[in-house]
């Protein structure tokens, strides 16, 4: 029997972290909660994840500062980096794509689809 994928989210926000949380451990994933981008990548650093879902504006540290730290330095094997933010207008979304975003969700979130995306990582 192999592990349950480990899933780190990053959200300023304890209400969305406790959502994901409850939808994720309902998947039967291993769940840590962070409230800022350097927390997760100090977090990631010492525990390691197989996907990380960030937000994007977070205090201390972006998200998308945290996606190019976590593309640059950890690319083998490469973690999942899904971004989830009330910011999806195109500027944001290009920006997160370039620096190497494997997904880009907005809030609210559609927890159907996010299941969906979530597959290939169970």
């Amino acid at each position: 029997m192999s592990a349950a994928p480990r899933v780190l989210v990053a959200d300023d926000d304890p209400a969305v972290r406790g959502v994901l949380r409850a939808m994720l451990r309902r998947g039967d994933y291993q769940v840590t909660e962070v409230e800022d981008g350097r927390a997760a990548l100090e977090c990631f650093e010492r525990d390691g994840a197989d996907l990380i879902l960030s937000d994007l504006q977070m205090p201390r540290m972006s998200g998308l500062e945290l996606l190019r730290h976590i593309k640059q330095k950890y690319s083998h094997p490469p973690p999942v980096v899904m971004m989830v933010t009330a910011y999806g207008d195109e500027e944001n979304y290009n920006q997160a794509m370039k620096l190497g975003a494997d997904d880009f969700l907005t809030k609210p979130l559609d927890f159907s689809k996010l299941k969906e995306k979530l597959k290939p990582i169970a």
